[in-house]
């Protein structure tokens, strides 16, 4: 009787875990759609350009199609998802990391032409750039 007795704990010990693990990612989903932004955190300064025309209808490395209205960053070593606070002159723009890049050389970022378009960006310029830490 012992063993069905382990067996069973070990079974409701893992269906509390998978339990768990959902909820984590639930509420890690819907944490972005909260009408209250998340908090900058640091203040970084990199060279970004627009990526062009040319990747529209591309897929990323993040798995995402690229139209004319995405907005979106690509770095060489943030992970996908990540959050960021891209800001040029006096224009502030939350965006998420969608693929692996730059794809031109003394870039630290490529963003997106709707991004670019909402920065007011136009060639390779100074940003600067935040973490969006989650609330």
């Amino acid at each position: 009787m012992r063993p069905r007795l382990a067996q069973r704990e070990l079974a409701l010990g893992g269906v509390a875990l998978l339990g768990a693990a959902v909820a984590l990612a639930v509420t890690g989903t819907t944490r972005h759609t909260s009408s209250t932004l998340p908090e900058p955190e640091g203040s970084y300064a990199a060279l970004a350009g627009p990526s062009g025309e040319t990747i529209f209808g591309r897929h990323t490395a993040c798995g995402i199609v690229i139209g004319e209205d995405t907005v979106g960053i690509a770095h060489p070593t943030l992970p996908c998802g990540t959050w960021l606070y891209v800001s040029y002159q006096d224009t502030h723009v939350l965006a998420q990391v969608i693929d692996r890049g730059p794809y031109e050389p003394g870039r630290a970022f490529d963003v997106t032409d709707a991004l670019a378009g909402e920065l007011g960006l136009d060639g390779v310029r100074t940003v600067r750039w935040s973490y969006a830490r989650a609330p």
